[in-house]
């Protein structure tokens, strides 16, 4: 498909709207509320129905301002497990497990977030949507867009699952599809990441042994050979164990899902004790492709927002905050487009650099997460010239606001490469491995799916 390509088989008048958004998840419902509230007609089209599963479970601190923004924060807090913190647990060091606590990041005012149950989650921000203004159309799924002339708009022609087609007349669309990229597919501008590649295997469970007092809530990260595992409690008593791991690795499955994913959290000792107990309550699934990033945020008269432009490795759990933040992000520069045209490429080269920063942040962190310099500072993190606090602010998603962390993020960083000089030869054989490591392999095996 081209951006102007013409719709077809439509043959119903269309919806006359300001903002057309694709997609019901974190990022779409955040878009599509803050724009109706600013009074405009919005019309958001889910191809699911929610309650629906998602993985993604675990926020970060910086997501709290953007509930109350919202207004769904005593909402969410309902539902929720308090999370204050993330644990690490490491088999190559002495000291085997470490604790990061929020409170303990630059800005002392954000210090815990939440763990929650996606279905509910996402349901919850549809809701609030809908009780906004918004048109909310579930059931309903994009499958063409034709781009007028001139800038002067979209048709967008959708199929609803009981047949019946529509379509609606737009200024602007947002793409908040998810893992579909609706336009990144068709534009051919989605890309696997060449910096890094991983696959996820994941399931709930019930049993499983949580942290004590207010720790229970927090995340665990395991790292292991092929990797590394989530485990993030529930507030329901389910907790959600997956492993992130690199393709060579998913390539070896010679048996089923569930028995291949249970061998593999026999890797980690700790996390197996921490099962022990534990009950498997969910279908194993499976995402490949996990880190990917289409060429631009925008186009003539579309914008991109969340995992429609760009997802990355969850390892510090951005995906969330990530997509909620691109919400705003978008409904900031929109506002202005659709009242402001002669400010538009202003708005939308801010919308890009916004975009862009939070996974060019946290991908610096991400790809060196398993160097083995790495993870000595994080098994035995020290304040100098207070990095530790920035590493935490940027663990919790503190980076788009005036915390004057940047500094201590440079040195912290300058850190990382004296340190990985010193011990170079260590250092080169981590560089071959990681090579070997996000190598590209076919996609995973058909019984794997995305969640």
């Amino acid at each position: 498909m081209t951006e102007r390509q013409i719709v077809s088989g439509d043959t119903t008048a269309p919806h006359a709207v300001d903002v057309l958004v694709i997609g019901g998840g974190p990022a779409g419902t955040t878009a599509a509320t803050l724009l109706q509230e600013r009074g405009f007609r919005v019309t958001l089209l889910e191809k699911d129905h929610h309650p629906r599963f998602h993985i993604g479970e675990s926020l970060l601190p910086a997501n709290l301002p953007l509930l109350e923004k919202l207004g769904v924060a005593e909402a969410v807090k309902a539902m929720a497990m308090e999370k204050w913190g993330a644990e690490f647990v490491s088999p190559w060091h002495e000291q085997k497990t470490q604790m990061f606590a929020f409170a303990d990041a630059w800005d002392k005012s954000m210090p815990m977030a939440y763990q929650v149950r996606r279905s509910e989650f996402d349901a919850l921000l549809m809701r609030n949507a809908a009780s906004k203004g918004v048109e909310v159309q579930e059931g309903c799924k994009v499958d063409d867009v034709q781009f007028l002339p001139d800038g002067q708009g979209a048709i967008i022609s959708a199929q609803h699952e009981d047949g019946r087609r529509a379509s609606w007349a737009a200024r602007y669309v947002v793409d908040a599809s998810g893992r579909d990229t609706f336009f990144g597919s068709r534009f051919k501008t989605k890309k696997r990441n060449p910096k890094h590649n991983s696959a996820a295997i994941y399931a709930h469970f019930t049993g499983a042994k949580r942290l004590e007092g207010q720790a229970q809530g927090n995340i665990t990260i395991f790292w292991f050979d092929h990797g590394w595992f989530w485990f993030i409690p529930l507030a329901d008593g389910a907790t959600s164990v997956g492993a992130v791991v690199w393709p060579y690795y998913l390539k070896t499955r010679n048996k089923p899902l569930d028995e291949f994913f249970a061998d593999t959290i026999a890797m980690s000792p700790q996390l197996s004790e921490r099962l022990s107990g534990a009950t498997r309550v969910s279908e194993v699934e499976a995402a490949g492709n996990f880190s990917y990033s289409c060429g631009h945020t925008y186009g003539p008269n579309y914008l991109l927002i969340g995992d429609a432009y760009a997802f990355i490795d969850p390892v510090f759990s951005s995906g969330v905050m990530l997509a909620m933040q691109g919400g705003f992000f978008a409904a900031d520069a929109l506002e202005t487009c659709l009242r402001q045209p002669a400010r538009v490429a202003k708005a939308l080269a801010r919308f890009d650099r916004e975009m862009q920063r939070g996974p060019r942040e946290f991908s610096w962190f991400i790809y060196r997460v398993n160097h083995p310099t790495m993870r000595d500072m994080f098994m035995g993190p020290r304040n100098v010239l207070r990095v530790k606090e920035a590493l935490l602010s940027v663990l919790a998603g503190d980076i788009f606001g005036k915390t004057p962390i940047w500094t201590s993020v440079r040195i912290l960083k300058g850190i990382f490469y004296a340190a990985s000089l010193r011990q170079f030869g260590r250092s080169w054989a981590a560089r071959v491995q990681r090579k070997r490591q996000i190598q590209i392999h076919d996609d995973p095996q058909p019984e794997t799916h995305h969640g």
